[in-house]
């Protein structure tokens, strides 16, 4: 496991990290925030401009979006993580490519999944539900179901940005399937038992930084 590094150490190495072709183009890595021991993580697929600037995952029109989601059920950011597929903005906001995805993953998704050994991984829209699932099936066929991933729950939801686009309002519309599935998705966590002590891992750095 990725024990020998904390999460900070791992943004360390990815602030710098010229592994893809998206490193070339960035104004900085966005490597995800959030409660270094989180039970629910969030995962979307590339930073957008706003995230690019700031360096922060989800802080554009999308991402205040899902903290309305999020308060929607009850669910505090601050205590769950969220990052991307790809910690590198695509260009134009494109979706990553394969290749992008199987070179940034290995190096910083999946260290940072195995530090913070979340329970239930929500990945938002096809390409980040596709990563986990390894499917190619449109998101409007897997959110709201569940999913077993090395021992992980997956639980695929639609990207807030589909919603910006979709933003009809009938109860078989996206916006309607979003409040079904946060709030199964909250009575999910509150159904957790809490994490064995072994699994929870000493991040000083982080956790010095959000209390």
């Amino acid at each position: 496991r990725s024990h020998c590094l904390n999460l900070e150490e791992l943004r360390t190495r990815a602030s710098v990290c010229v592994a893809c072709p998206l490193s070339k183009e960035r104004t900085q890595v966005v490597f995800g925030e959030g409660n270094p021991n989180a039970q629910l993580m969030i995962v979307g697929e590339g930073p957008g401009e706003d995230e690019d600037k700031s360096g922060r995952p989800f802080v554009g029109r999308a991402g205040q979006l899902l903290d309305k989601i999020l308060e929607s059920a009850g669910i505090v950011r601050s205590e769950i993580y969220i990052t991307n597929i790809v910690k590198c903005r695509p260009p134009g906001n494109r979706n990553p490519t394969h290749e992008e995805e199987k070179t940034c993953s290995p190096k910083w998704l999946l260290p940072q999944i195995d530090l913070i050994r979340p329970q239930i991984i929500a990945p938002l829209g096809s390409v980040a539900a596709q990563f986990f699932l390894g499917k190619e099936v449109p998101i409007t066929r897997l959110r709201g179901h569940w999913s077993d991933w090395n021992g992980i729950k997956i639980f695929p939801m639609f990207h807030p940005a589909y919603l910006l686009r979709n933003p009809v309002r009938t109860p078989e519309g996206p916006k309607a399937l979003t409040w079904n599935d946060i709030r199964e998705l909250k009575a999910a966590l509150d159904r957790l038992e809490p994490k064995p002590e072994d699994a929870q891992a000493s991040h000083p750095a982080t956790q010095d930084s959000l209390f």
